[in-house]
């Protein structure tokens, strides 16, 4: 039954990818409403995120920016239902990359590329970058999170990769890239890096949009392991359904950077593009759960009970 409603739920999709775009934004506007207005979406998730991320901004000023997130979030599943049929010179029109040239040519030397990208609307559109690129033999690929359903899982994955971008799970992202290696083959790989950390996986804290937050390194990890030169994503709006991402340099080579010197770098990229056009970011998402008080006493407790365990063990 599950199954049967998810295929009915992706067919409806489908029928609605075929809609023009004039048409797609109806729809969008109609859903903003209901979900801003009448379910109240993470509202208080979203006002706690932006309050706490501008404080010199007015309780006026605040909601301007909430509204035009939530019109862009509407905005951004229908675009990327539209992308189920969206034509590859559609695509090209719709989404821009900026400073690419330089990123081909690392790629045409033989250089393994890595590039942070920000949960800044419409990112699912990065996925065309190979259509903007010279055949360079490069393969690139995007990071996930596998979905919990397995039919929407291997629909995203399909749609991700439409234009020849491969989907890679994060469990397996230096396995692949080992594979990479191993068949010399350059490589531009894109990481979602802003995510919120497990606790395990915290071990760098940094001021992030006016709050102490913990931060993933993984991907400044791999990259220095590699050697890879590193670029960063700026996703911009130019207007309704049009984008920019534009492809900035952040190092030659990752080998000769310092330890968390490029995490700093990124989030410090990722904040001049939130207080550019912060409504295009992630702001329903519980970013800043994750404090150094309960990182604290996770590590207190844990010291306790490792304790306990060995004076268990020696008696």
């Amino acid at each position: 039954m599950k199954l049967l409603l998810c295929r009915i739920l992706w067919g409806a999709c489908y029928l609605l990818s075929l809609l023009p775009f004039c048409i797609i934004y109806i729809f969008s506007d109609i859903i903003y409403l209901i979900v801003y207005y009448l379910v109240r979406y993470r509202r208080k998730v979203v006002r706690k995120n932006l309050v706490n991320s501008f404080p010199e901004k007015s309780e006026k000023e605040i909601t301007e920016i909430e509204k035009k997130f939530y019109k862009t979030l509407c905005d951004y599943f229908l675009e990327t239902v539209k992308m189920r049929t969206i034509s590859e010179k559609e695509i090209r029109r719709r989404m821009r990359f900026p400073g690419i040239e330089e990123m081909e040519k690392d790629s045409a030397a033989g250089k393994s590329v890595v590039m942070y990208i920000a949960h800044s609307m419409n990112w699912e559109y990065i996925t065309s970058i190979t259509l903007h690129m010279n055949d360079t033999g490069a393969q690139f690929a995007q990071i996930y999170h596998p979905l919990e359903n397995p039919f929407f899982d291997d629909a995203f994955i399909k749609l991700r990769g439409r234009f020849g971008s491969l989907s890679i799970p994060m469990a397996h992202t230096l396995r692949k890239i080992v594979d990479f290696n191993r068949e010399k083959r350059p490589f531009i790989i894109g990481f979602l890096a802003d995510q919120v950390p497990t606790w395990e996986a915290i071990n760098h804290w940094v001021d992030f949009m006016n709050q102490d937050t913990p931060v993933f390194t993984g991907t400044e990890k791999i990259a220095r392991r590699v050697g890879a030169t590193v670029y960063y994503l700026s996703m911009s709006r130019v207007k309704r359904g049009y984008f920019e991402g534009r492809i900035i340099k952040m190092h030659d080579d990752a080998s000769k950077t310092e330890e968390f010197a490029l995490t700093n770098e990124y989030f410090r990229l990722v904040s001049e593009d939130l207080k550019r056009e912060p409504w295009l970011w992630l702001w329903t998402h519980k970013r800043w759960k994750r404090t150094r008080e309960g990182y604290a006493r996770r590590e207190k407790k844990r010291e306790e009970d490792r304790r306990r365990l060995m004076e268990n063990a020696s008696k």
